[in-house]
């Protein structure tokens, strides 16, 4: 019972240090007005790196080991252990299908910064691709993740616009 107490205890810490990092990663984020689309693509990016950090030490040998005698002794921990591991799979799975399908737009960031108003004829192949993960993406399809991402997208068209103005 000691060492069931004690291990108790490292899973609540683990528990506590856990839930913080899904509370951090649910707030707003704190963007520059001007930041373009591929601060999206990055977010996301910096996002799936934390949660798969995350998961591997989850399914490390010592966890497991720990969590093997934390069931053997039925110890009441571990229901909210198994709901963080489940928030932190939902969590790393998002972020690894959100960079999955903004990669299919990356393409698109380069022309867009560097193109003249005149010469952005991608904007419809953009909007498309847009459209079709909003259509097919099981996590993005969000207003929030959308209004971001148009957001980005048109001050990337402003900034583009600015800098030919200022050149021309």
């Amino acid at each position: 019972t000691e060492v069931t107490e004690k291990l108790e205890e490292v899973i609540m810490i683990w528990t506590k240090q856990i839930r913080q990092v899904l509370v951090e990663s649910e707030q707003i984020r704190r963007e520059a007005d001007d930041v373009g689309p591929s601060a999206e693509l990055e977010h996301w990016k910096s996002r799936m790196s934390s949660f798969n950090s995350l998961l591997d030490e989850i399914k490390s040998s010592r966890v497991k080991k720990i969590i093997s005698i934390l069931q053997a002794a039925r110890s009441k921990t571990l229901k909210q252990w198994k709901e963080l591991d489940g928030s932190i799979t939902i969590a790393a799975n998002e972020a690894k299908n959100n960079v999955r399908y903004l990669y299919t737009l990356d393409k698109f960031f380069g022309p867009l910064a560097n193109a003249s108003p005149v010469t952005m004829e991608h904007i419809p192949s953009l909007m498309n691709t847009v459209f079709m993960i909003y259509y097919t993406s099981p996590y993005y399809n969000t207003s929030e993740h959308m209004t971001s991402l148009f957001l980005k997208i048109t001050n990337q068209m402003i900034n583009t616009c600015k800098t030919y103005l200022c050149e021309g």
